[in-house]
């Protein structure tokens, strides 16, 4: 079986839970006996941090041209050698440090555009890829990373006749942060699209019913396959004699709750009920984050915490093994419903319990996993409360972080992950 994954890039300078997400179906999937794996990337390369080799070096929809093409009418009848001057390699890269890149906010007409399924000012890109896919041995199956590119999706399905499979996670972060009436119609877009689609996947059953809610796709249509990760077995030992400590593993930016987690971290530090208690913080952010970002160092010096909170530059390789090593648990208190929280899976296979909001699909990864806590109400007061908690039994906490490691060794594996995809395949073709 043969299988063409379409992936948006979004550059490598912040920890994404869809980029990890869709590395690891490549990297697994491409483990499976009889099972080819073809990753391409769309609008921007994506980085190494997340992708390492995987992918095909060609991209396709660059960032670049797509934006002026949308912006400016005159870019569209441009011949083909200037849209590859524009998605050169070094301005592809340049776009992919940009915080725009990551913000829906001008970018709306351009979201709509790629959930069209009929608009043909994509037709010569498409006929680019289907070579590029034909060229490369043909497919099978094509499988797209989200439902706001399925018009890409749908364009080359009619042109290499195979089906498409499209995986559901956080497309709700983008769309409810467009403006209106943007928002909506892109919900209603997918609505009216997805039709075309053949299956879907998603990673929580969260996750499904809020697709189902927002835009009616029968429920027998989409497939929940959870996430799995590599459980680590050089998790250090608990140790006493060390001052604890607290992480953050994500995005850096507010919509991830950075500030809340440092909020609680400061009540905690202000009761002296974990003397020298530590605050290990690992993910990037963009140069939209950095006015919040400083707003939350000033906070720290103010109260003379600083030199106590740990920013760990790198969120990959041995720096982020070296930062689960370095913590007694986890926690990162989103603002929003996130629909599986990759960075969850990321802490526990590494015996580190997460303590979340009760919110989205985190009682669903908590429950499966037995890898941590969820509180509620969702407010500063009540995570410092059960952070404090759980820090007076570091013993008791590390006992949870090792019973969720087991848990996830034997539900949770990548291969079972692959496994589970490779059944949804199955169902569109009699290729094994």
């Amino acid at each position: 079986m043969k299988i063409t994954y379409l992936i948006p890039g979004s550059g490598d300078n912040f920890y994404c839970g869809n980029c990890q997400r869709d590395t690891l179906y490549v990297s697994w999937l491409k483990k499976i006996e009889n099972i080819e794996v073809s990753a391409i990337p769309l609008y921007l390369p994506p980085g190494d941090k997340n992708f390492g080799g995987e992918l095909e070096n060609e991209v396709f929809f660059g960032a670049v041209s797509l934006y002026l093409k949308e912006k400016v009418p005159l870019f569209r009848s441009m011949p083909t050698f200037v849209d590859r001057l524009l998605d050169s390699p070094s301005l592809l890269n340049f776009a992919a440090k940009q915080a725009g890149t990551t913000n829906p906010i001008g970018l709306e007409e351009t979201t709509l555009s790629m959930i069209r399924t009929n608009d043909p000012s994509r037709e010569k890109e498409i006929s680019r890829l289907a070579k590029f896919i034909h060229d490369s041995g043909g497919t099978d199956i094509i499988h797209i990373s989200n439902a706001l590119i399925m018009g890409v999706a749908v364009q080359l399905k009619k042109v290499l006749g195979k089906p498409v499979v499209c995986s559901l996670q956080n497309e709700d972060d983008w769309i409810d942060e467009m403006k209106e009436p943007y928002g909506t119609m892109a919900w209603q877009l997918i609505s009216a699209e997805e039709k075309h689609i053949d299956l879907f996947i998603t990673t929580s059953h969260y996750f499904k019913k809020l697709i189902i809610s927002k835009t009616g796709i029968s429920e027998d249509k989409i497939y929940v396959v959870p996430s799995a990760l590599e459980v680590v077995r050089d998790r250090k030992l608990y140790n006493s004699s060390e001052a604890p400590s607290i992480g953050y593993y994500s995005r850096l930016n507010k919509m991830n709750g950075l500030d809340k987690i440092i909020d609680a971290y400061i009540i905690i530090r202000k009761r002296n009920t974990h003397p020298g208690l530590k605050l290990h913080l690992s993910g990037g952010y963009t140069s939209d984050e950095k006015g919040f970002i400083k707003e939350q160092t000033t906070k720290l010096k103010k109260e003379g915490l600083e030199n106590d909170v740990i920013l760990y530059n790198a969120f990959s390789g041995a720096q982020k093994q070296s930062f689960f090593n370095s913590i007694d648990l986890l926690s990162v208190p989103v603002r929003k419903h996130d629909a599986y929280g990759l960075y969850l899976l990321e802490a526990i296979s590494s015996a580190v319990p997460v303590v979340q909001p009760h919110t989205g699909a985190f009682p669903e990864i908590v429950e499966s996993t037995k890898g941590g806590v969820t509180y509620t109400p969702d407010t500063v007061e009540k995570l410092a409360e059960t952070l404090d908690e759980l820090l007076n039994d570091r013993e008791k906490l590390h006992k949870i972080g090792l019973a969720g490691r087991e848990t996830i060794s034997q539900n949770l594996t990548p291969k079972a992950m692959a496994l589970g995809l490779i059944e949804v395949y199955k169902k569109l073709t009699k290729t094994l």
